[in-house]
């Protein structure tokens, strides 16, 4: 079957039909809202405030986005729609509740605080053109084709810029064949809660592997590295990397060239 230029443009009509221009920035966006929001409130769980003569206690708990709203000069509160925020510069937001847990003397009080204002994605599951029938957009003043992904900031559009990046905590290899003898590397970007690192192990071309670790300014032998970690002997190495032969044949070269090594300066020489 060949198909033409006139075939891919079909396909990608019928993609932007199905999926849209922004279904990943609404899908995020309402991720972080359903899930995250509470995952971060979770994890910080609480604080103690020590004041003098007394103690509190503070648990959070349930934390809830409401419907987007403007509060007036006179105090009033009311919903507010995308194009009123753009008109009148606004910003398209909601205010957050949290529930806030207070212990007082072994009496617990529970109390929904307002903690401040989140911007509201247009077109997300939060917004208050999601779920309308185009009759009813129009008759609002807001454009039934509207796709949103965007947020209204004092009356201007903002929009998250996307930005490609390589998988957490995931192991990449490739191969480079720049020189005479192709080198392995093996990396991974080390993620945890506010911490990112790039490790990377290379598989140098007379067989030697080192790695790089961020704060340190050379190459470490990996077979030094793991002696470092508390692993004593070769043997243990070996077995934590693998019960294969051919694979424990190719660690030979790496326990030779970590023998002698007994400072930083000799695995810049080993490794240069």
């Amino acid at each position: 079957m060949h198909l033409t230029d006139k075939d891919y443009w079909e396909v990608m009509k019928a993609f932007f039909a199905e999926e849209g221009l922004v279904k990943q920035h609404l899908g995020s966006y309402n991720d972080f809202v359903q899930n995250t929001l509470q995952r971060i409130i979770d994890e910080i769980r609480g604080i103690t405030i020590e004041v003098p003569d007394r103690t509190y206690d503070i648990k959070f708990g349930t934390i809830e986005v409401r419907e987007p709203r403007v509060v007036e000069v006179d105090g009033t509160v009311r919903s507010v729609y995308p194009r009123e925020a753009r008109i009148r510069n606004l910003t398209y937001a909601a205010p957050l509740y949290l529930d806030i847990i207070l212990n007082e003397g072994g009496r617990e009080k529970l109390e929904s605080v307002n903690i401040g204002d989140l911007p509201i994605m247009v077109k997300s599951d939060l917004c208050l053109l999601s779920n309308r029938t185009p009759e009813e957009l129009i008759r609002r003043g807001e454009d039934p084709d509207e796709v949103g992904g965007y947020f209204i900031v004092n009356g201007s559009e903002r929009v998250i810029v996307s930005l490609e990046d390589l998988a957490p905590n995931r192991v990449l290899i490739e191969v480079d064949n720049r020189g005479s003898k192709p080198v392995y590397k093996g990396k991974v970007f080390s993620t945890t809660v506010g911490f990112r690192a790039r490790i990377e192990m290379t598989l140098k071309s007379k067989g030697g592997m080192a790695v790089s670790i961020p704060g340190v300014p050379v190459p470490v032998p990996f077979v030094i590295l793991m002696r470092t970690l508390g692993v004593e002997t070769d043997r243990e190495v070996a077995d934590m990397v693998s019960l294969n032969d051919e694979i424990l044949n190719e660690l030979e070269p790496s326990f030779k060239a970590a023998v002698n090594i007994q400072t930083v300066e000799g695995c810049h020489t080993v490794h240069r």
